[in-house]
């Protein structure tokens, strides 16, 4: 019974982690549009210029929706849909469905039926993942994640995940552009009806400098230690910009060491209201306590 439990935790831990990695690839804008005029102004400046002034506003946008789909390598395929929101860390609400990969297929051995919803806030954030799991948890649907436990229990990796899901604001995917040195204006495509600026550029972490990046040391150091965590070597980022300065489309491919991965997001419906409601304390167990019944994150097998 231990075992098994242990291997729940693992399954757990690793759930957490993939939840992880598509906070990570939140990517957005302003919600404060200003019409025509400024984005004629926007497309005579030079990309990097242009995705400055984006980056600038991303700090006047509270909320937005956000749904698509993430691969990575053969351990995760995905879809998610929800709001997010960055007044003040991350927070939001997602359900997140998986739909190939061994870590889908480990959350149904587990008892769940590949689906997770993700409740995020500033200090935390929960997992309910399905009536199996709550089989093993004495009924209690969510599991809660203490970002600073994470990081105890984590070390150097913990720490690393903990800045990540409290920072990965929508600004994130212009950031990733602007560290690739290289960013260039694609042109206007449409995006679900919507008449958008492509941008595009490549980054090669090997070469990702301080001398071709548009991102101060701090932000380089920490933008290249969550991609070598992740094995990533390469990273192409697109985004799409609305003529109101509105990301609506985010994609993202990169090879990492366990294969390839794919990434994209689609935004709207800025300024909309995020639950701020947490899981009632009596449906929620931490994850903290889970390990102390039943073993080690990674879990006997």
């Amino acid at each position: 019974m231990r075992t098994s439990t242990a291997r729940r935790m693992g399954t757990a831990l690793a759930a957490a982690a993939a939840l992880t990695s598509m906070a990570a690839c939140s990517g957005s804008d302003s919600a404060g549009g200003s019409g025509k005029g400024k984005a004629d102004a926007v497309a005579k400046a030079s990309p990097v210029a242009a995705l400055k002034q984006v980056q600038q506003k991303t700090g006047g946008a509270q909320s937005a929706k956000v749904e698509g789909t993430t691969e990575m390598g053969s351990a995760v395929s995905m879809k998610q849909s929800g709001v997010i929101g960055w007044a003040d860390g991350l927070t939001g609400a997602l359900t997140i469905t998986y739909t190939g990969g061994t870590m889908g297929e480990a959350l149904k051995k587990a008892g769940g039926d590949g689906s997770v919803q993700a409740r995020y806030f500033k200090d935390e954030y929960y997992a309910n993942l399905g009536a199996g799991m709550a089989a093993n948890t004495g009924g209690k649907n969510w599991i809660r994640y203490s970002y600073k436990e994470l990081a105890e229990l984590g070390g150097a990796s913990g720490d690393v995940m903990k800045d990540q899901i409290q920072n990965s604001t929508p600004e994130q995917g212009v950031k990733a552009l602007l560290a690739s040195g290289d960013v260039k204006k694609v042109g206007q495509e449409d995006v679900r009806g919507v008449s958008a600026t492509h941008y595009s550029g490549t980054i090669d972490v090997a070469e990702l400098t301080a001398k071709n990046s548009d991102l101060d040391a701090k932000q380089l150091a920490a933008f290249k230690e969550q991609l070598a965590l992740a094995g990533v070597t390469t990273q192409t980022v697109d985004i799409w910009v609305d003529e109101n300065d509105l990301l609506v489309k985010k994609a993202e491919r990169g090879e990492m060491k366990t294969g390839t991965f794919n990434s994209t997001l689609f935004y709207s419906d800025y300024g909309t209201e995020v639950p701020s409601d947490r899981p009632e304390a009596s449906d929620t167990v931490d994850f903290k306590e889970l390990l102390k019944q039943g073993g080690t994150p990674g879990g006997a097998s």
